[in-house]
């Protein structure tokens, strides 16, 4: 064995004894940092981001202290058979006995933190036009409000807004005052973002202005807990009788309330009280970075592709070992949520983020996962859910599904039309000239009946005009330069377009 020593002021002392010095260092400098940033503001502001620095303080904490990956690969075990519950048997059961009485303990929590950037619009996501002139949020009230009418409840709709999010969420709160949603709000934590050098944070006041405007970043859809908690708003929620929160991404257009789960929760069938659903649903080729569940230490856990060795990223990736992914719909017990965070019980595995800055600096962002609390709460429990249950709109490929004839409209949710003959879902690829919402509306006059499309892949300067058919596997690529004009009334099955076609006015 090799004993390392170090010559520190005279005196020797071992590398576990150095690096705790070096750790303690470290804090003391954040804690430091932290204080002067709180200086530099007074009042309700300084009070809310103290409460924000305690939060990432602890973090910060545990972010120094761990030592290698957080998981040891030969310890993963398929998770028990019973632990993962097929949707049909929960299905099976039937409705709860009285359906008002079981919606009434239920809260809809949506995770509104997202801007629309990657789709190339500013603002809060929810607020983008997804189908027939409504957004994300239109179409959770449409269905919220629905279950509210047709079962003479009053399920409330939470929304977890971020500083990029809540301002202009909250104005458009106004136009639902007179829908049957009762519509409450609370903001997840703002934390620093941390020079990867320094490991202090870049920020020079608390201002998300000027210089600062890129020092601060909400931490991950795991905040829920802790800031849900310190809003005050799960104790008001629980005071008034509810049980349970349905979490879910408010871009996920498949994330519905679902009264069998539901049942599943609020009948207890073994008298074990189930505290955390993990709604996956089986993968497939597009999904193999997804998490999945696996048993851990006698626990379900979720797995993350970021926690997994380098030497095992192709095994994670397999469809045949790992055959679920989570879905983020999660149904979670409040009074689970109260207790674990008042007993500071609540595990999260840290994510570390590297990004890179406007101006080049290097920084990293510590943030957690919703999702990976499950090992903390009690009899939890996979239900493996149809793929209807997932749909997201992360670009502008899944907006053009979504936007289509694929699916039909109703009260807010969206179904895969009876006329098409296969349940799953065409592979679309558009290429970067559609990235931003706004041009890709420029280049469709319409969107095409895609009822028996299998494939579509676009490719550079492309149009489509009104009522454009698309059957089978369509590839359209035209070359740097070129311009392709898909006619209108065009059908195109199993056809590769490629070149230059203009379709001229005369």
């Amino acid at each position: 064995m090799t004993f390392v020593c170090i010559l520190l002021s005279g005196q020797q002392i071992g590398m576990a004894q150095f690096e705790e010095m070096m750790r303690q260092q470290l804090e003391s400098s954040m804690h430091s940092e932290l204080e002067k940033l709180l200086d530099t503001t007074t009042g309700p502001e300084k009070e809310v981001s103290r409460k924000d620095f305690e939060g990432f303080s602890n973090l910060f904490h545990r972010f120094l202290q761990v030592k290698g990956p957080s998981v040891e690969w030969i310890k993963i075990r398929r998770p028990p058979e019973d632990s993962i519950q097929p949707y049909d048997k929960i299905a099976a059961r039937g409705l709860p006995n009285n359906v008002a009485e079981s919606l009434n303990k239920l809260v809809v929590v949506k995770l509104n933190g997202g801007l629309g950037t990657s789709m190339g619009c500013k603002g809060p996501k929810s607020l983008i036009s997804v189908r027939n002139e409504n957004t994300f949020l239109d179409l959770t009230v449409q269905q919220i409000e629905h279950l509210n009418k047709t079962y003479n409840t009053d399920v409330p709709l939470v929304l977890m807004n971020s500083f990029n999010t809540d301002e202009d969420t909250k104005k458009i709160l106004q136009k639902y005052k007179h829908h049957r949603v009762k519509i409450h709000t609370f903001n997840q934590s703002r934390y620093p973002r941390i020079n990867k050098e320094s490991l202090l944070p870049v920020a020079t006041d608390l201002s998300m202005k000027g210089p600062n405007a890129e020092a601060w970043y909400p931490p991950g859809h795991g905040d829920i807990y802790a800031s849900f908690y310190n809003s005050g708003l799960l104790d008001q929620l629980i005071a008034q009788g509810r049980e349970y929160i349905f979490v879910s991404n408010i871009d996920n257009l498949g994330a519905t309330v679902d009264l069998h789960i539901l049942r599943q929760l609020v009948s207890q069938p073994n008298g074990k009280r189930c505290e955390f659903i993990m709604e996956v649903t089986d993968k497939t080729r597009a999904d193999v970075k997804g998490g999945t569940l696996i048993q851990y230490d006698g626990k379900l856990r979720l797995l993350e592709i970021a926690q997994v060795p380098k030497a095992h990223v192709d095994e994670f990736k397999s469809v045949s070992k790992f055959k679920i992914f989570n879905t983020n719909n999660l149904w979670i017990s409040l009074a689970a949520i109260k207790r674990l965070q008042e007993q500071s019980m609540m595990d999260m595995e840290i994510i570390v983020n590297p990004k890179t800055l406007d101006g080049g600096l290097n920084i990293i962002q510590l943030e957690t996962a919703v999702g990976a609390a499950i090992k903390s709460f009690d009899n939890a429990l996979g239900i493996n859910v149809p793929r209807s249950r997932f749909l997201p709109v992360k670009t502008t490929s899944d907006l053009l599904l979504v936007m289509s004839n694929l699916y039909s409209l109703d009260a807010g949710s969206l179904t895969m039309s009876p006329k098409r003959e296969f349940p799953t879902t065409p592979h679309v690829k558009l290429g970067c000239s559609f990235t931003k919402v706004q041009e890709y509306l420029t280049r469709f006059e319409s969107i095409p009946d895609m009822l028996e499309l299998d494939h579509l892949t676009v490719s550079g300067d492309v149009t489509f005009g009104k009522n454009v058919s698309l059957k089978g596997t369509v590839i359209i690529i035209a070359n740097h330069g070129d311009r392709i004009d898909i006619p209108a009334g065009s059908m195109l099955e199993n056809k590769i377009v490629s070149g230059n076609l203009r379709i001229m006015d005369h």
